[in-house]
């Protein structure tokens, strides 16, 4: 176990080398998330109208903060699809290190970009009028629960990089997962303007049990339409940790046994 923990380590060290030597990556994993902050805030905000205290921009950032560590599972998924590509897992194996470590410590390189980004997503939410209303402890918390959130998914996109391998059938794949979450959920607009069925389906969303979390924490308060007096809409904090134990306990021991046998 001591091995196990210590070889997925050293592939962390690998993931955050790799952004040092490949400057880009870094710049363009936070330009993303910035654009949309600004698209949302200043492009759709004005025709979105909405009953929270400082206006849409409100609403709008926990929504762009867990749709970006949602985008962890595209990006977790298409760089070791790329990895595969390039014999990573050949030379891996001739080594002696756990057989779970390259994927463990993927994900944790992955996470630890997320630190980075939220910070930088942060700033900019500051700059266009975002002011969560709860105390420095509770905002702290939310910015956890994201890096968790994004933790759990990245798991999916090893799962996915793993059983697709090429890596632009990976990233097509990854944004037809990643996109119908963020996009059919509570994360830019109020899901009562949906049709009835259709709430059901964004409010049990992941993504908008985690958006609801966030907006708790931040100080906000969350809309439900069909869904109003559910479990998950009244207590989203526990809920968002139901969905990633769920997440883990699924996608871990797929994702570690694909890998396994695709090293074989």
């Amino acid at each position: 176990m001591k091995n196990a923990i210590s070889d997925a380590l050293v592939i962390t060290k690998r993931q955050l080398l790799q952004l040092a030597r490949v400057p880009e990556v870094l710049i363009f994993s936070t330009i993303q998330p910035v654009m949309f902050v600004l698209l949302f805030r200043y492009v759709f905000g004005g025709s979105i109208s909405t009953d929270q205290p400082g206006g849409y921009v409100q609403l709008l950032m926990p929504g762009i903060f867990v749709q970006t560590v949602a985008f962890t599972l595209a990006a977790t998924a298409s760089g070791l699809a790329e990895d595969m590509g390039k014999g990573l897992i050949d030379r891996f194996r001739s080594l002696p290190i756990s057989r779970s470590a390259l994927v463990v410590g993927r994900t944790l390189g992955d996470s630890l970009l997320n630190i980075l980004v939220l910070a930088v997503m942060g700033i900019a939410g500051f700059v266009v009028g975002w002011r969560p209303t709860s105390g420095l402890p509770q905002v702290m918390l939310g910015f956890l629960f994201l890096l968790l959130f994004g933790y759990a998914l990245s798991w999916t996109g090893i799962f996915v990089g793993l059983s697709a391998r090429d890596a632009r059938v990976v990233q097509n794949v990854s944004f037809i997962i990643t996109f119908p979450m963020t996009f059919l959920s509570n994360a830019f607009a109020p899901t009562t303007g949906m049709p009835r069925p259709l709430q059901y389906v964004a409010e049990w969303n992941p993504v908008s049990t985690m958006v609801a979390a966030c907006r708790q924490l931040f100080g906000l308060e969350n809309q439900f339409g069909a869904t109003a007096g559910s479990f998950p809409s009244e207590h989203p904090l526990v809920m968002s940790l139901i969905y990633m134990v769920v997440i883990m306990a699924i996608f871990v021991p797929l994702s570690v046994r694909k890998y396994k046998n695709s090293s074989k």
